[in-house]
């Protein structure tokens, strides 16, 4: 039997979580010997804006409140941007930025600014989609003293618009969404270049939020979904390098004790490319656990033809 092939995905969306959680994150990954691939927010952190999903996001609050959510991140984060002028998460944290890549893990950009991303994006021109990107790709260089070779939309929120500006930062591949398999996207009929890395595997928030009781539970629940190929897993600073660092801890004994396989979503790219990645349509859907839309693998996408009779 095919042994599972395991990437771990790791987001930093807010200031606190790239200070306090990702050397948490980092010493676990280094204990058990894996290469993971983060994401790093470099803009404000305007999380305490993100109170308006209250309303705009059926679930958000019964989410949040199974989560502790406002232990999780703590006042300075949720006033952030609310109350507090935002840090520049990119500029204070530099140095935690290259330490992660220093340690031999893969880094690349998580936007911007988060939560205007993940909460306006349908609503934000062109332009100023190409701006948000621009600004992180510039930043990311000057921390990193090269250009990004990957992007991980926030909130697995994407539009053809913000996939039309990935094509031309002519990254190697991106991690926007939620599927099955590495894949090429097709959104409103328009095909685009840049390889899909999806994460397929649940996060423990929405393992938590849905219903899952005990952490010990959710790495059950996880251990029960990882199958042969390639099984993405997303943790977050915020989460997994905080008050939930020993689920983390505990999910990575339980994979290395099956002989699993460890890439960085670079390597598994790689390997996607050197066979016949299918082409599918992206849309944004609900999915148990999380509130409000993110982007979904759907189903193959073949190019229309001439109609019967045509040429």
């Amino acid at each position: 039997m095919e042994r599972p092939t395991i990437a771990i995905k790791v987001d930093a969306d807010t200031f606190v979580g790239t200070r306090d959680g990702i050397p948490r994150i980092l010493d676990i990954l280094g204990r058990f010997g894996v290469k993971a691939t983060f994401y790093f927010s470099l803009g404000p952190d305007n999380t305490g804006k993100a109170v308006r999903r209250i309303i705009t996001r059926r679930g958000f609050l019964r989410t949040s409140l199974r989560l502790n959510a406002p232990a999780l991140l703590g006042p300075r984060t949720l006033l952030s941007g609310l109350l507090i002028p935002p840090p520049i998460i990119g500029n204070r944290l530099a140095d935690t930025i290259r330490l992660t890549a220093r340690l031999g893990h893969e880094v690349g950009i998580h936007g911007w600014d988060h939560v205007k991303w993940h909460d306006l994006l349908p609503w934000i021109p062109k332009k100023m989609i190409a701006l948000e990107l621009g600004r992180a790709c510039a930043l990311f260089e000057e921390v990193m003293g090269r250009r990004a070779r990957t992007a991980a939309a926030p909130g697995w929120t994407v539009s053809a618009d913000s996939l039309e500006i990935q094509d031309s930062m002519l990254l190697s591949f991106c991690s926007d969404c939620r599927g099955r398999t590495p894949f090429y996207p097709v959104v409103d009929g328009r095909r685009f270049g840049t390889l899909q890395v999806p994460t397929t595997l649940p996060t423990l928030d929405e393992l938590l939020g849905g219903g899952i009781a005990t952490e010990r539970e959710a790495v059950d629940r996880l251990m029960g979904l990882v199958g042969p190929g390639l099984n993405v897993h997303t943790v977050q600073a915020e989460i997994e390098g905080k008050r939930y660092a020993p689920h983390l801890a505990s999910l990575l004994d339980r994979l290395t004790g099956t002989g699993a396989r460890f890439v960085t979503l670079g390597e598994a790219a790689d390997e996607a490319k050197r066979a016949t990645v299918p082409v599918c349509r992206l849309t944004m859907e609900e999915i148990p656990g999380r509130p409000g839309r993110v982007a979904v693998q759907g189903e193959e996408w073949s190019e229309p033809g001439p109609a019967a009779g045509e040429p």
